[in-house]
């Protein structure tokens, strides 16, 4: 599989960010000829953590503000009890997701990443999965919720989901197929 030529985002929050879920599927991007770039709400640096442990900072490519669905092939979503709390309250996170849909590119998203796909509206007749302490809310947002590795859900734009770290090679592996 090859992600030759794409350009693909990650959105993250300032903290928060569980490692693995950002560091593992960057590497698949890079590693199959694609650029992965980190969107973040403000420069400088975020900050990610082995679960509840603070672990490596990582530089931010492009502010919300500054970033675009026009400028990338695909997003990614990390998980992160914190991160994905701290996106979806951002409008400039939510207006994005809502590009990457409405322009039908695929979105990938981990564990607590898919708040941002709730509070942007479009789990609507969806299928996904996730940590299961989100079921509720994508199941209250017109979801079907499942207990699944990775869920491909090809709708109005490839939706690719998985529920936690142990579930990164399969996610990845549907990633990159979504982007070749």
């Amino acid at each position: 599989m090859t992600a030759d030529g794409r350009t693909i985002a990650f959105l993250v929050g300032p903290e928060g960010i569980e490692q693995a879920e950002l560091t593992e599927p960057w590497k698949a991007v890079a590693d199959a000829g694609g650029t992965p770039r980190l969107i973040s709400k403000d420069s400088g640096e975020v900050q990610a953590f082995e679960h509840l442990t603070p672990a490596d900072r990582f530089p931010v490519d492009v502010t919300l503000d500054a970033a675009s669905a026009d400028d990338f092939d695909a997003l990614v979503l990390p998980g992160g009890v914190a991160n994905g709390d701290q996106v979806r309250t951002f409008p400039g996170a939510v207006k994005l997701v809502q590009e990457f849909a409405a322009a039908g590119k695929p979105i990938a998203v981990i564990c607590h990443g898919g708040w941002v796909l709730v509070e942007a509206g479009v789990v609507d007749g969806r299928r996904l999965t996730s940590w299961p302490s989100l079921q509720t809310d994508y199941r209250n947002a017109g979801a079907t919720w499942v207990d699944e590795e990775v869920v491909v859900d090809d709708g109005p734009f490839t939706l690719i989901s998985s529920r936690k770290p142990d579930d990164l090679p399969a996610f990845n592996r549907e990633l990159l197929a979504a982007l070749g």
